[in-house]
């Protein structure tokens, strides 16, 4: 028997990092205020996340100065966008499955 979980991905499994790829998936990009006021965290657990899945190389993480105040925005990698579809499908097929 085939185990109906294996594709499901690790990376994705706390509703953090869950929310963040679900907001990059449909914007092109998003900043850390943006992110902070739609998940409702705090700065500390949205920065915990946002670096584990940019060590997956699932987002890339852009520091720029907007006049003088620092700006930090996230977009998905192509390799993000691909495992967070995957691990999609597996759910739908994970609730589909009788």
């Amino acid at each position: 028997m085939k185990n109906i979980i294996q594709n499901i991905n690790k990376a994705f499994d706390h509703r953090i990092r869950l929310g963040i790829m679900s907001v990059l998936m449909v914007n092109e990009s998003a900043d850390f205020s943006t992110l902070k006021e739609l998940l409702g965290v705090t700065d500390g657990n949205l920065a915990s996340h946002t670096k584990a899945l940019e060590l997956e190389n699932y987002i890339a993480i852009e520091k720029q100065f907007i006049g003088k105040k620092p700006n930090t925005s996230y977009r998905t990698t192509k390799d993000g966008r691909k495992a967070f579809q995957d691990h999609i499908t597996a759910l739908e097929k994970l609730i589909q499955k009788r």
